[in-house]
Parts: C-alpha cells; structure tokens; sequence
C-alpha cells in the first residue's frame, strides 16, 4: 500500500505510519531550522506531517522528538499549542508550573505563556503539536 495518497488538487490524503515513529513520505527535520543562534535546545526532531504540502489548513500538526535527556528552547510567542504526549515520558514547563506528561496527556499552551518540554528518563519522548499555520517567530528567554 502506499505510504502517501493525494487529492485531485496534489495535496497529500493520507501518510502511513511507519515503525520508529516516522511517517511515509515525511522528511526527519532539525528541531529548528536556520536564525536559531544562541537558543539553546538538545536532542530535538521534528516531521510536519500537516501544513507544510498544501493542505488549505489553517494549524499544522507536527511530530516532535526528544532522545532522552533532550529538551526544547525555553520560549514564548503570540500564538497558542496543543501538545498531545504520543511516546515515552516528558515533563512541560508553562509559566512558572512544570508537569509531567505521559502518552495522550494533552496540554495547552496559550497566547505569551513561557514553555519548555523535556525527555524524562531513559526512552525517547514524542509528542504531537498543533499549531497555528501563520505564527510568530518564538522569543527565546
């Protein structure tokens, strides 16, 4: 079977998911990509798996990746997040609260909120985020 099918106007339908957590036709990305200097992150992936290949969406879902030990920059920005726990354990920090998150525990980040996610113990932390498809460039803190 396929790994991606498109609609008439080329945009992708589906995309199967492989083993390792990885998706058919979806390109394994730096977790930032170029203008990052000076922002400080660790063992971080990301997979756009809607957005990025002419979908008329206006959010993009996103697959991120922290090998154990890893972390994201410590951030805000104007828009908002979902984060969806898919893998292993993690801990979120939003403001000035920190929680552990587990596979499906889903958390909101809002408008401005300073946040941070980490892989906590010894497996691979992943997570799905949902983000608007026009957003700001974070400010890192």
């Amino acid at each position: 079977m396929a790994s991606s099918t498109k609609a008439p106007d080329g945009a992708p339908v589906m995309r199967r998911f492989k083993r390792g957590f990885r998706w058919g036709g979806i390109e394994l990305e730096p977790y930032k990509l170029g203008g990052y200097q000076g922002v400080e992150f660790r063992g971080a992936s990301r997979q756009v798996l809607i957005g990025e290949r002419g979908e008329q969406v206006n959010f993009h879902v996103r697959y991120f990746e922290l090998e154990p030990g890893g972390f994201t920059s410590l951030e805000r920005h104007r828009h908002s997040h979902v984060v969806i726990g898919v893998r292993g354990r993690g801990r979120v920090r939003v403001g000035k609260t920190d929680y552990s998150i587990a596979p499906f525990d889903t958390v909101y980040i809002g408008p401005e909120k300073p946040h941070q996610l980490r892989a906590i113990g010894r497996a691979k932390f992943g997570f799905f985020c949902i983000v608007n498809a026009e957003r700001d460039k974070p400010t890192p803190l």
